[in-house]
């Protein structure tokens, strides 16, 4: 090969490669502007979209080819973030009457009603421990009848249960009548100091034997008669029901033994357990409603009459003790009863609970604030009552919540792009009305059906 060909061919492939790279330079100058000019067309170009289907884009107004609701115009978004105004249609819900019926959706206005809370509870009926008493021996003896021989038996006041041998109530009688005699005799001495004397012995036995438990209509009978009584009446210092017999007939009993115990039916308490986030609502007085299984219907009223101060560790509860009349000895000691106590609230605002999304952290209502378009709404509840629950915070009164179908519009926000409940930023209260509020659906055009070109993916 010659000297001048190893020049030549160096040189043409150079020149063959300047001419390529500067074609392909003036080819992407001019491709560029291009694409330049078309972005610039499509950013001045104003496009339309539907709320509840947001990948359908038109150049033009008109209706959904899905829905049939009426479009709205896109918003550009600021370069690398969502605008403002598209970050609130995302939050935003709109429903046609058609989709709302589909979906169940209902609405309540939110008004300010009287509120009044409600504590159910279990409890156990137990004896009123202020009209329980026990019959004892005022004297030690021999039981030698007993009057009421059965535990369940009815005893009157004043009507004795028991009779009761005892010598010494014997040997007491005894001195009272030999004082009386005394005084008989004493009286006519000229000696005051003497004539006195036979007084101070008359009262000294006598209340000898009152302390033995004998009554004054006894002792006036005693003086009477001006014969000891051998066996002496027992009685029961209130009426009520035998609920415990401990001695029988002809047993000896000493000086303060018990013989029966008595209750007093006709006014029962139910000691009512009340879990420790409730207790703070019970007060003294609250009416209780109390039903029991044996009577299936009937309830039994009563009031609140103590709070216990101290807590159960095991059960996290405070005992609540209502007191109620016990008609008809209906309620029996032991018995299980459910109660209902009732707090009153005052009046505030009230929604439905389902009304109330709970995410854990925080509590979600969809407010309507146009026919047919829903916003997420932050809410802060209180005490629920009943079917409806305490708002505190976060509505207004007047304002319409969805009561029912609220989950379904929460996934509906979550497809169409929103944050749904989970994240959203709450909205203001008084939130403008978003431009473009969807319309009743319109009829579908002739042969107009959903094509690819109106989706922008």
């Amino acid at each position: 090969m010659s000297v001048n060909n190893k020049v030549a061919i160096p040189v043409v492939v150079i020149l063959l490669a300047a001419a390529a790279g500067g074609g392909y330079w003036f080819w992407h100058q001019k491709n560029g502007a291009d694409q330049k000019t078309k972005a610039a067309a499509t950013q001045n170009q104003e496009l339309y979209t539907c709320a509840m289907h947001p990948f359908i884009i038109k150049d033009k107004p008109g209706t959904c080819p899905i829905c049939g609701m009426q479009l709205i115009k896109k918003v550009a978004p600021a370069e690398g973030t969502a605008s403002a105004k598209e970050q609130e249609m995302l939050s935003h819900v709109s429903l046609s009457p058609t989709q709302r019926v589909m979906a169940n959706v209902a609405t309540v206005e939110v008004g300010k009603v009287p509120l009044s809370k409600e504590i159910a509870a279990t409890g156990i009926v137990q004896y009123d421990q202020a009209r329980q008493a026990k019959v004892t021996a005022w004297v030690a003896g021999r039981i030698d009848h007993l009057r009421v021989n059965t535990v369940g038996s009815y005893v009157s006041k004043g009507k004795p249960v028991a009779d009761v041998y005892s010598p010494d109530l014997v040997a007491a009688q005894q001195e009272y009548l030999l004082a009386l005699r005394s005084r008989e005799q004493l009286k006519n001495s000229p000696i005051p100091s003497i004539s006195q004397g036979g007084n101070g012995l008359v009262s000294s036995a006598r209340q000898r034997l009152k302390l033995l438990g004998v009554k004054d209509e006894q002792i006036a009978s005693l003086e009477k008669s001006g014969e000891p009584n051998i066996r002496i009446p027992v009685y029961t210092p209130l009426s009520g029901i035998v609920i415990e017999k401990i001695v029988q007939e002809g047993q000896y009993v000493n000086m303060g033994d018990p013989l029966f115990a008595i209750a007093d039916l006709s006014t029962v308490w139910v000691e009512v357990e009340v879990y420790e986030n409730e207790f703070s609502f019970v007060k003294l007085g609250q009416s209780v409603a109390i039903q029991s299984q044996s009577y299936p219907g009937k309830t039994f009223t009563g009031r609140v009459s103590f709070i216990y101060p101290f807590l159960d560790p095991k059960t996290r509860t405070v005992k609540v003790r209502v007191e109620l009349a016990n008609p008809g000895l209906k309620l029996k000691p032991d018995m299980f009863v459910n109660a209902i106590i009732k707090s009153p609230l005052g009046s505030g605002l009230a929604i439905p609970a389902s009304a109330v999304m709970d995410t854990g952290t925080r509590q979600v209502v969809w407010v309507e604030k146009e026919a047919g378009m829903f916003e997420p709404r932050d809410v802060k509840v209180g005490a629920r009552v009943g079917d409806n629950v305490q708002i505190l915070s976060g509505l207004s009164q007047g304002e319409k919540v969805a009561a029912t179908g609220g989950y379904l519009i929460d996934s509906e926000s979550q497809l169409k792009g929103g944050s749904g409940h989970e994240g959203h930023t709450p909205s203001a209260p008084a939130a403008q009305p978003t431009p473009g509020a969807p319309a009743a659906p319109a009829a579908p055009k002739k042969g107009g059906g959903l094509s690819m070109d109106d989706m922008k993916m």
